[in-house]
């Protein structure tokens, strides 16, 4: 029996995995497709965005420089010396198609800001972000098997039983990561409710014989919106109600009819290499967890493409589920901590949704939506605008409630450098919570004994500090205590057992 059973091998169920795996868990991970190749993965198409805390994820956990090279970025700042430096931002991303000016971001104003070696933004590939994980995963031990589709799943009080083409595969605790048509969320009974949608999307690899008769990059129409980012590269976005048939390939002839009727124009299509559908239905299951079920990414979420946040939403579900659930499989965890993913984590999800939900309304053909969105363009075009919606699109704006009013509580941790120029980054790597204590007297410490195996308390001056005194922070990177100048022993102990258990014997 495995501590822990993943199904799918995306990108939300590897790093779970690897979470898993550095915490010493016994994983196995079940894929439905017979192998991890799929042009669908790689660019043009597969082209994603990540931002904030899914960069700093993978810096944490000694990934970063691995993910840039496999997405063919070498010149990002300070990955080459000892001392990071800020990045700046590479692309703001867009709302409803109206593209960010990354100049008009305002970094300082975001919250508890560090410069740190991981990028802001980054631009990368399904293809490459899996490459780098199931890496790391196999370096952990992780059992990862293809072409093994769950058919059903039996749990009782002690485990749970998944079922893959015939054969059981028992375990403790089995998280599905299985995509939007998630087989574990249906086989577990999760309800699954929100909206449906009002438009198909296309992605589509294609060669354009009058290119000249499209506008490059985003392109709202009456109609709609078409992209061209890239050569070969087509998206389009059709007011259709969500019609098309997505079980069956988009054809040349259909793309180009959308493609007519959406751009106004009569651009031909000559070839069609590769192409995908999708749509903006807006749905998210009512809990995270049944029993010893639960979900993370797409298979717990569902919603368009639209700002790119369903990678950065999956990878912070298994960024939050990883620590705590092999803290639960250890014995260690304190009581309620499982309980805490899905009020974490269900909110943000039901906030990206309502964001892509927003953008669909700006974009929805019609003298109204027009109007808001020439509204929504002046407001962006300012720079208070912009850099509110790269907080909402980046992930800053995340912030638990753990109840706690210190305003860094609850946030994902900024990269603190000590004077020796150790930074938070460096002590994460395996997976451990961190009390940096910034003191000169070190009363922390005592408090922080007896735990060792799972917290590393780190003493020193920061070259900034933040006016803090010190700092507790997950091993997922949320700061769950901080304090002033003179931390208060009392609440740092509480903090520790409520979120890092008993002491060990």
């Amino acid at each position: 029996m495995h501590d822990v059973v993943i199904v799918g091998a995306g990108p939300v169920g590897l790093f779970l995995a690897c979470e898993l795996g550095l915490a010493g868990c016994s994983v196995l991970v079940l894929e439905r497709e017979p192998g991890p190749q799929s042009p669908l993965k790689a660019a043009p198409l597969g082209v994603r965005g990540l931002f904030g805390a899914s960069t700093a994820a993978f810096h944490r956990r000694g990934l970063l420089r691995q993910l840039l090279s496999a997405s063919g970025v070498s010149d990002e700042p300070g990955t080459d010396s000892g001392a990071p430096a800020p990045s700046p931002l590479r692309g703001a991303g867009h709302f409803a198609g109206m593209v960010l000016d990354p100049a008009r971001v305002d970094v300082d104003a975001l919250p508890y800001w560090l410069p740190s070696a991981a990028p802001r933004s980054l631009r990368t590939h399904l293809e490459a972000v899996e490459t780098v994980l199931a890496e790391r995963a196999a370096e952990l031990g992780v059992d990862v098997r293809y072409g093994a589709a769950v058919t059903d799943v039996t749990q009782n009080e002690e485990g749970v039983v998944a079922h893959a083409d015939g054969h059981p595969y028992p375990a403790r605790w089995l998280v599905g990561c299985d995509g939007g048509r998630s087989a574990v969320r249906k086989l577990a009974g999760f309800a699954f409710e929100g909206t449906e949608p009002e438009f198909t999307g296309y992605l589509a690899q294609v060669t354009i014989a009058d290119p000249e008769k499209l506008g490059v990059g985003f392109n709202p129409t009456p109609q709609g919106m078409y992209l061209r980012i890239m050569p070969g590269y087509l998206a389009l976005m059709d007011f259709d109600g969500g019609a098309f048939d997505r079980s069956r390939q988009p054809a040349l002839d259909h793309l180009q009819s959308v493609l007519r009727r959406v751009a106004g124009t009569d651009a031909t299509l000559s070839e069609v290499q590769l192409a995908t559908s999708f749509t903006d239905r807006a749905m998210q299951a009512t809990t995270y967890r049944q029993g010893r079920v639960l979900l993370a990414g797409d298979a717990a979420h569902i919603h368009s493409p639209l700002g790119g946040q369903g990678l950065n939403l999956g990878l912070g579900d298994a960024m939050n589920l990883g620590w705590k659930l092999a803290a639960t499989v250890h014995g260690h965890a304190p009581d309620g901590l499982l309980d805490t993913y899905t009020r974490e984590r269900h909110p943000v999800g039901a906030a990206v949704l309502d964001w892509s939900r927003a953008q669909v309304a700006v974009m929805r053909p019609g003298p109204y939506a027009q109007a808001v969105q020439g509204v929504v363009r002046d407001l962006i075009g300012t720079r208070d605008g912009t850099t509110y919606v790269f907080e909402r699109m980046s992930g800053s704006w995340i912030r638990y409630d753990l109840g706690d009013e210190h305003p860094l509580v609850g946030r994902d941790a900024p990269d603190f450098q000590l004077e020796d120029g150790t930074r938070l980054s460096d002590l994460m790597a395996d997976g451990h919570g961190v009390v940096l204590d910034f003191g000169t007297e070190q009363s922390l410490r005592p408090a922080a004994k007896g735990r060792e195996s799972r917290l590393r308390y780190v003493a020193g001056a920061a070259r900034d500090d933040l006016g803090l005194g010190a700092v507790l922070v997950r091993p997922d990177g949320v700061v769950v205590w901080a304090d002033g100048r003179t931390p208060d022993r009392p609440a740092f102990e509480a903090a520790l057992a409520r979120w890092f258990g008993p002491l060990e014997h």
